[in-house]
């Protein structure tokens, strides 16, 4: 866990959160799925005149509405009393009514008009003889506000078909303008600036645009744990599910807890699944408004009071945004550098600049050419500046290294080794734990700064892609048990951040209480198995490629294993196709 006091910015409680309820009514039409949106009121305390789905707070009416509510047996009592606030709600705010009479058939919009939207609703459907259709309500998508806005809510998104033969009618005074509209053409409308919605209500469209029609949403609710695991995302990036007598309860297509940053000045949210999101978590985890995520090489970015990060101005295929540098210490104990980048003069100066000069150490995780040539540069910037020849440090390239790839250190680090960085006053400020993780590299290493739960992963951990393993240097089984290691690691550690080579923090904070369904840990070890369970799920692809092709090549096999990767990458994927091929010969042949 990150000391409080290396945060950079006071930290405030956010807003508690309040429990609601909104509902996706959904109808098939001769141009494809619609849903049912209406305008806030102009006046709304929150998202004012913004196109929503009907809902609102649930009340405790809600849950002791139970008996006269159908009921499907994986629904818990908190699902059906979200239900039935959703039935509440639509009625109240658009006469929607999902409730059957005896017959099964529902109302039609004269026969609603006729009943008193302000009358309590419960006993109002209990005086007509209506059962509430509580099982014909899923859950489809739960979100949690953000933590930055001053009211939040915590409200499952539901999903129920429109019933036939009624038609909204807005209340005039909270909810305005019903109209019927596809997902794709309600996005269409809020990026030409003529629909207003918000982040939630436009990433719910978007997983939409996904289903053909009201029957395909409300299968896929009805069988969310079965779909892909980026699809059941916890707040943590995690997967849950909930049971009651070993029977599994319904859970959401996705769930979330966004957070804001700033892109080139300008209010950017992010969920789980996204790149950013690990990193706005660790620099504002109460979710202030205040970090800049646009990638730019001139200044050092500040993560903690402790960690700086400098992007090397080395972007590309390879390389993403560039090669992060890293600085962990501060002004009272100096620093320690890590992967100084290529030979690239001017990143190396600003790198020594903004350690103030002052480096103690240079720790190069590997000796590919974006990480180590720098470490000579920087070391002799520190000498030249008073400061003193700081120790370059790592492991030394191994003989399967390629040419362009060689690399000795001052001093060879061991397995489990310690750097420490002291104040004056002889006191451990900063721990930072060696862990040698090859795989990617023969001579690749991690490194743990156990203070503050941080793991920097080099090129083994990567955020926004795979990296790659190249034979012979590069070895697949060692690679995964490498990933075996951080794991235990993180466990041990309670890491929760992932700071790469290339691409932003990965992890967020573990659950707490305004995250509910989230995993027992999320964060850096969620990562490590997402990451994992991809490669291996890559190895069974590509041995049921080389089984239905048995005499063939690489060049055979790639169209197969990596049939969901643009052509111009199977160059690059080959590579990491050969460490894999090894592996699965190494395992007894390729029964998958």
């Amino acid at each position: 866990m990150v000391r409080p006091t290396q945060l950079l910015h006071p930290q405030r409680t956010p807003a508690a959160v309040r429990p609601a309820a909104t509902v996706l009514l959904l109808r098939d039409s001769p141009q494809g799925l619609e849903v049912l949106m209406t305008r806030r009121s102009m006046t709304a305390s929150f998202a004012p005149g913004a196109y929503v789905f009907p809902g609102g707070g649930i009340d405790a009416a809600d849950a002791q509405a139970h008996a006269l509510s159908t009921r499907r047996p994986t629904q818990s009592d908190t699902r059906l009393t979200q239900a039935i606030a959703a039935i509440r709600e639509s009625f109240e705010e658009l006469g929607v009514l999902l409730a059957r009479r005896a017959d099964g058939s529902f109302l039609n919009t004269a026969e609603i008009a006729a009943l008193d939207r302000r009358a309590p609703f419960a006993e109002q459907c209990a005086a007509q003889g209506l059962t509430l259709a509580g099982a014909e309500v899923f859950v489809l998508a739960h979100w949690v506000t953000d933590r930055d806005l001053p009211k939040r809510f915590d409200v499952p998104f539901l999903a129920a078909r429109m019933p036939e033969g009624q038609e909204p009618v807005a209340d005039e005074s909270e909810q305005f303008e019903p109209v019927w509209v596809r997902p794709a053409d309600a996005l269409a409308r809020h990026a030409a600036g003529q629909f207003f919605i918000i982040f939630p209500t436009i990433r719910t469209l978007e997983r939409l645009q996904a289903y053909a029609t009201v029957d395909a949403v409300l299968q896929a609710c009805g069988q969310s744990l079965a779909g892909p695991p980026q699809e059941r995302l916890h707040p943590l990036g995690g997967r849950g599910e909930a049971r009651v007598g070993g029977q599994v309860l319904d859970e959401p297509l996705f769930t979330s807890c966004p957070r804001a940053g700033l892109m080139n000045g300008h209010e950017s949210r992010h969920m789980e699944h996204e790149m950013p999101f690990g990193e706005l978590a660790l620099v504002s985890p109460d979710g202030q408004i205040v970090h800049e995520l646009a990638w730019q090489h001139e200044r050092p970015v500040p993560l903690l009071k402790n960690v700086q990060r400098l992007t090397a101005p080395n972007p590309g295929f390879m390389t993403g945004p560039g090669t992060n540098s890293y600085l962990v210490g501060d002004p009272a104990t100096g620093h320690i550098a890590i992967d100084p980048g290529p030979a690239d003069p001017v990143h190396v100066e600003r790198l020594w600049r903004a350690a103030g000069g002052d480096i103690r150490a240079i720790v190069c995780t590997h000796s590919h050419a974006d990480h180590s040539p720098g470490a000579p540069l920087l070391q002799a910037l520190c000498e030249q500046g008073g400061k003193g020849q700081p120790p370059i440090l790592g492991l030394p390239s191994a003989d399967t290294a390629r040419a362009n790839s060689q690399f000795t250190p001052k001093r060879v680090l061991a397995d489990a080794e310690r750097l420490v960085l002291r104040t004056p006053d002889g006191a451990v400020a900063h721990t930072l734990q060696v862990v040698h993780t090859p795989g990617h590299a023969a001579n690749h290493l991690c490194l743990l700064l156990e203070e503050d739960g941080l793991l920097f992963s080099g090129d083994h951990i990567l955020n926004g892609s795979t990296t790659v393993i190249d034979p012979p240097d590069g070895h697949m089984g060692a690679y995964l048990d490498a990933l075996d290691k951080l794991d235990s690691l993180c466990e041990a550690h309670g890491v929760h951040f992932i700071l790469p080579a290339h691409g932003y923090v990965l992890g967020d904070h573990p659950r707490s209480a305004e995250q509910p369904g989230s995993p027992e840990h999320g964060g850096a070890r969620a990562a490590i198995a997402h990451l994992k369970a991809h490669r291996l799920a890559r190895e069974a692809k590509i041995a049921r490629a080389m089984q239905a092709v048995p005499d063939g090549t690489l060049d055979d096999w790639v169209k197969l294993a990596y049939d969901d990767v643009p052509e111009r990458l199977w160059p690059v994927a080959k590579r990491s196709m050969l460490a894999h091929v090894e592996r699965i010969q190494s395992l007894g042949g390729f029964n998958a």
